[in-house]
């Protein structure tokens, strides 16, 4: 574990490296090259890299193969592609004569990840950050170092100057250094809010640039023109995702009364058809939590929701015969109030509470009462009466019929769910200053950025 003094030692290298080194210095389709390279690399150890996941937190492999590893490389590849298009200086016309507004990277970025997705929310933030031109140092969780550490044997093979990355494990305290670090420009944070809470406060004193993307209660609003089997069979994923340890996860499900019965059996089927067990083996959808202590606060909510008066319909205690492993049922609970705390709180396991609604506008309402705002779905078949739901909701990122993440396109939350957004050209936007050059009149700003490119 890394202590105050390794922080110190990895900022001043990030510092050197920007301050002085090549990186921010190449041209962005150097950059570009070397992101490439990287995604190359992760990809050709992508199974290994996926096992070696699933060791650590307990994912199952089919989705840290393919959400935790692969989609990483996406996510390289397309801010690899962004940066050899981005425009970095661009002409304007001013009011007062000609201008360039140019777009510099904003320094030494601190990067602090969680456990639950650890390769894949450090690229949403190196990503965009090495496409700027920034250095970083990383702070992965405790629990999942193994991944970080392949990852720098990628970044070294790829060509990545010395001390672009840097990587420091540890916990809280070792981490609020890095946020307080003077050497820091910029933080980048995911996990939960109350940390979020404290790294915001941090920055605001410093006025240190700062994202965060943090919890979520994210609400799946089922309308009655559903067929109840098939559409639980594909919501399921999206609210037991990663053993129920995402933050998107479609954790409230919202029935219309008329058919609530109806769609807590289909979905009570669907969870039965779970397969709990080694999360290596490929066949497992439901694996074991991260630690202890996560399997000891995920039971905690579910006793809270029996003191509640909830009705637990599947699941609700450990699984037999699995013993070594953190486990826990998936668990389903019916007549759930939106004012309980299973509907309010992250329960950050396999646990989804099923709420009745009368009408539409009743359904976007609960939707909507919730300090979070990350994510969120409507499940029908009259797509333009989905539309008009997903423009209602007040939440991040919405999908119609599923749950989506597209790398083009920004992810964040409204609300306790996060300040700024990661992905999409607006992700590297943190990662960028914007400067603007005042030019004489007759200056030919074009030619001059033509020239600079």
């Amino acid at each position: 574990m890394a202590l105050r003094e390794d922080v110190d030692r990895a900022v001043a290298a990030a510092r050197a490296a920007f301050d002085e080194g090549p990186w921010p210095r190449m041209s962005a389709a150097e950059r570009a090259d070397v992101m490439a390279r990287i995604s190359q690399g992760i990809q050709a150890r992508m199974q290994e890299i996926g096992e070696t996941i699933s060791q650590e937190n307990g994912s199952p492999i089919s989705f840290s193969v393919m959400a935790q590893v692969f989609a990483s490389t996406m996510v390289l590849d397309y801010y690899a592609g962004l940066a050899r298009e981005y425009a970095f200086e661009e002409p304007r016309t001013g009011v007062m004569g000609p201008v360039i507004v140019r777009r510099e990277p904003v320094g030494v970025a601190g990067a602090i990840v969680p456990w639950n997705v650890p390769l894949f929310t450090t690229v949403l933030k190196m990503g965009p950050a090495f496409a700027a031109g920034c250095t970083m140092v990383l702070k992965p969780a405790p629990e999942t170092p193994l991944d970080a550490y392949a990852l720098a044997e990628i970044v070294e093979e790829a060509g990545l100057p010395p001390g672009v990355l840097n990587i420091v494990v540890a916990g809280r305290e070792v981490g609020e250094r890095l946020v307080r670090h003077p050497g820091v420009d910029k933080i980048g944070f995911t996990g939960s809010t109350e940390a979020g809470r404290r790294i915001a406060a941090i920055c605001g004193e410093q006025l240190k640039r700062v994202t965060l993307e943090l919890g979520g209660k994210s609400a799946a609003i089922v309308l009655d023109d559903v067929d109840a089997g098939a559409t639980m069979a594909k919501l399921l994923p999206n609210a037991m995702m990663n053993n129920g340890q995402a933050c998107v996860a479609q954790t409230r499900i919202l029935a219309p009364r008329t058919r609530y019965s109806e769609i807590v059996d289909a979905l009570v089927d669907v969870v039965g058809a779970q397969v709990v067990g080694d999360p290596l083996d490929p066949q497992t959808t439901i694996g074991p939590l991260v630690a202890e202590r996560q399997r000891t606060r995920v039971e905690g909510y579910i006793a809270i929701g029996r003191d509640e008066g909830a009705r637990i319909v599947a699941g609700g205690g450990r699984p037999a015969g699995l013993d070594r492993g953190w486990y826990v049922e998936p668990t389903v609970f019916a007549d759930v109030d939106n004012t309980m705390r299973i509907a309010r709180e992250e329960i950050f396991g396999p646990v989804v509470a099923v709420i009745p609604y009368d009408e539409v506008s009743e359904a976007i309402a609960i939707a909507n009462d919730s300090d979070y705002g990350l994510a969120g779905s409507v499940w029908t078949d009259d797509l333009d009466r989905g539309l008009d739901i997903a423009r209602s909701v007040r939440t991040g990122t919405y999908t119609l019929n599923g749950l989506s993440m597209d790398f083009a396109a920004p992810f964040g939350g409204y609300k306790c769910s996060g300040l700024g957004r990661e992905l999409g050209p607006e992700g590297m936007h943190h990662y960028l200053e914007d400067k603007s050059i005042y030019l004489p009149a007759g200056f030919d700003a074009a030619a001059a950025v033509r020239g600079a490119d």
